[in-house]
């Protein structure tokens, strides 16, 4: 699988209220496929994964648990 992390303002706004991380992905990727890949490669215990097709791109905002805070999974992307 394909996951680019998003650095945008509203991607660090996320990241900090919401503990939502934000990606682009392959069109194709499904949501159970895009939930096992982030718990495997952060280990962390994904909440819910949302996605968004916006022409031939793939957005996906996934909500990680309380007990996981984003921002630590955002230190170690580089995001933040």
């Amino acid at each position: 699988m394909n996951l680019k992390p998003i650095v945008t303002e509203k991607a660090v706004m996320l990241i900090e209220k919401g503990n939502t991380l934000t990606f682009r992905a392959d069109k194709e990727t499904t949501k159970s496929e895009i939930k096992k890949e982030i718990e495997l490669l952060f280990k962390v215990k994904v909440e819910k994964v949302r996605t968004l097709i916006k022409g031939n791109k793939k957005y996906l905002y996934v909500k990680l648990k309380k007990e996981f805070p984003a921002l630590d999974v955002a230190t170690k992307l580089g995001v933040i």
